[in-house]
């Protein structure tokens, strides 16, 4: 999210929106409106992941409602009632029960903190709401035995995963050869979940570990912290953060000539589209792991992107996209369900099988939940910062299917 200007004019939008009824969509008539609660960071530190997403919704229900609406509740549209987190668990448990209670949603999204959508999700259990996670990374979210749990995004577990298989693909494909590697990660769920199977994985592949820092995402200073970074002159670096704290790090690098063999982020802040207007030529040679990228082979993704820039000055991200296709699968779910009654919309969406139509921009085959509620082809590419006609863009590079046509990673990115 150009120039810094982005992150203000959010600030703004979001004073303005926060006083508008917690940004609820005008209501149509009862009997002909389906309504979709969502609980997301519109303050805060993850502000901008927040409302990346609910552009990102609205959109799509701008899309699905226009169309006709759900033709089966004769052409009911949908309507979003939002809550603002500021990504924080206690107010997003809070904000839930009131969505539920007071406002009567028909169905729950959100909350992009993995710490928050956590709790959340177990206050909708507890009441029978569906709720559909878009993108919250945390294991555990989906493998509690719930039956109104559905996710979008891969688990953690399997970023983890796919990181590690990049790196030993990658070290296969130049003959590089990598030994010492280092964590750096926002102490929250998000980034203590990431950490722990870094440790694993690290080991199991003969890294040696220099550095395992957690940092707080809202810290002002991150000096002492790359300074510790750059003492262990590590050849990887593994980053988890969110929007400031990528800036900020990877401008306090640059600042300090610390410059790693292989700089691999795990989107989230630095899939932001503050961070490359934050950081320019700074950012050049990051790898960036995400579920979507704009470049990504899918026919329908450049019309849906072009669609959103134009609406809203920025490119659509990975956790924007999930936002986006969400509200699709809960049009096809409500559809299939001909019904709002809780049990058989959680019935119709345990049976989604949407690998097509509109909403299909993914960079996997579409959405089919497993008996957890995982969405069990949910995948991820990973992307390089490159210079592109004189500017910073992200580059598709792994798999080596998905790469960009006529792109040669730089890898290492620094010798």
């Amino acid at each position: 999210m150009k120039n810094g200007s982005f992150t203000s004019l959010l600030a703004g939008c979001m004073g303005v929106a926060l006083s508008a009824a917690l940004f609820a969509v005008p209501a149509l008539a009862a009997d002909k409106t389906v309504k979709i609660g969502n609980v997301e960071p519109l303050s805060g530190p993850s502000a901008s992941v927040g409302i990346q997403g609910k552009q990102a919704r609205e959109m799509a229900v701008e899309e699905i409602n226009a169309a006709g609406g759900i033709k089966s509740l004769g052409g009911a549209k949908l309507e979003l009632v939002y809550a603002d987190s500021k990504s924080d668990p206690t107010v997003g448990v809070t904000e839930t029960e009131r969505l539920i209670n007071t406002e009567k949603v028909n169905l729950m999204t959100g909350c992009w903190n993995s710490a928050v959508t956590y709790p959340a999700t177990q206050v909708a259990e507890r009441y029978g709401i569906p709720f559909v996670v878009p993108v919250a990374v945390r294991d555990t979210i989906t493998e509690r035995g719930f039956k109104n749990v559905f996710r979008i995004a891969a688990k953690d577990s399997w970023w983890v995963r796919d990181q590690f298989r990049f790196l030993k693909d990658m070290q296969e494909e130049t003959g590089v050869k990598l030994k010492k590697i280092a964590f750096l990660f926002e102490n929250g769920d998000w980034g203590t979940g990431f950490a722990e199977k870094w440790r694993e994985l690290a080991k199991k592949d003969g890294y040696e570990i220099v550095l395992d820092e957690p940092y707080p995402s809202t810290a002002t200073d991150l000096t002492p912290v790359v300074t510790k970074l750059k003492s262990t002159n590590p050849d990887i670096v593994m980053l988890v953060s969110n929007a400031a704290d990528a800036i900020l790090l990877t401008n306090t690098m640059a600042e300090m000539q610390l410059k790693p063999k292989v700089v691999l982020a795990s989107g989230g802040g630095h899939a932001d589209p503050t961070f490359l207007d934050n950081t320019d030529t700074n950012a050049i040679g990051i790898f960036d792991e995400v579920e979507w990228n704009t470049d990504v082979n899918k026919p329908l993704a450049k019309p849906a992107n072009d669609k959103f820039k134009k609406k809203y000055g920025y490119d659509l991200t990975g956790e924007s996209v999930d936002a986006y296709i969400a509200m699709y699968v809960i049009a096809d779910a409500l559809e299939r369900a001909a019904s709002t009654e809780p049990a058989k919309v959680r019935d119709a969406l345990a049976a989604t099988n949407l690998t097509g139509g509109p909403g299909m921009i993914v960079s996997y085959d579409g959405v089919q939940f497993d008996e957890t509620g995982q969405n069990k082809n949910a995948g991820i590419v990973i992307v390089q910062v490159a210079n592109v006609n004189g500017k910073p863009e992200r580059v598709t590079v792994w798999p080596k299917a998905a790469r960009r046509a006529g792109y040669t990673p730089v890898f290492p990115a620094n010798k």
